[in-house]
């Protein structure tokens, strides 16, 4: 028996609906991961759904159903709504995002991790908006192995990175797979997910142990050599969570 559920959440920042908009809609993998829409009303946006309100840069909702589940994931309903409006003098811009849907299994452990999942992923894009605006991303997507799917796993992320006792805000150094050490910024960490921001990237670390699946992470590049290093970056984070949890 399905059950309904409802994530809202409203936050300011400090960008034009304009670039709230097209960093929600173009898809290049800037904060969350590649996705293509058909920018018009009734228009797919690929993996997620068809588009039932598209009012740029106001309004925008896709919608999913299908009572066999989605993408075999125990849900057979899913919206997501973006409501953008300026602040007085059109430089700041107020959302209202509202992600609903119906869950079928495991009701509270699904909400759980969709309203988790959302803060983090809704500060990643404020991150974007904030020091990436309107650039390009080459987005990679690392998961790690079996053995990371035991409960407190994703401790192992922190301290293998070293930022155990830091909090958000700090600069750290960190030495980065493929990369070598670099100064970044912990701007975000709630024993959950863990994110890093560098001068050129954003590294987003995702404890989806606590729901019985493994840690991962993604990875948002916009250095002009992203695109040509990004099998290279992938493979040496592959490694190294494989080897985390060896």
């Amino acid at each position: 028996m399905g059950k309904e559920f409802e994530i809202v959440r409203e936050y300011e920042v400090a960008a034009t609906p304009a670039q709230v908009w097209d960093a929600v809609t173009t898809g290049s993998g800037a904060w969350l991961w590649p996705m293509e829409f058909e920018p018009r009303l009734g228009g797919v946006v690929a993996g997620i759904g068809v588009i039932t309100a598209w009012d740029p840069p106001h309004r925008l909702t896709s919608r999913a159903e299908d009572p066999n589940g989605l993408q075999g994931r125990p849900q057979t309903l899913n919206q997501v709504d973006h409501l953008i409006e300026p602040r007085e003098g059109g430089r700041a811009a107020w959302v209202r995002y509202v992600h609903s849907g119906i869950f079928t299994d495991n009701w509270d452990d699904q909400y759980d991790g969709a309203g988790r999942h959302t803060d983090f992923y809704l500060h990643t894009l404020r991150q974007y908006l904030l020091h990436f605006t309107g650039l390009p991303a080459v987005h990679s997507d690392v998961q790690g192995p079996e053995a990371s799917t035991k409960r407190g796993s994703f401790a192992e992320v922190g301290r293998a990175l070293g930022v155990g006792g830091a909090t958000v805000g700090d600069t750290v150094r960190v030495d980065l797979p493929g990369t070598g050490p670099v100064d970044a910024v912990l701007d975000y960490s709630d024993g959950h997910f863990l994110g890093l921001r560098t001068g050129d990237a954003m590294y987003r670390f995702f404890g989806r142990d606590a729901w019985g699946a493994p840690v991962g992470l993604a990875l948002h590049r916009f250095a002009t050599d992203a695109a040509s290093s990004q099998e290279q970056a992938r493979q040496a984070w592959q490694s190294w969570l494989d080897g985390l949890y060896a």
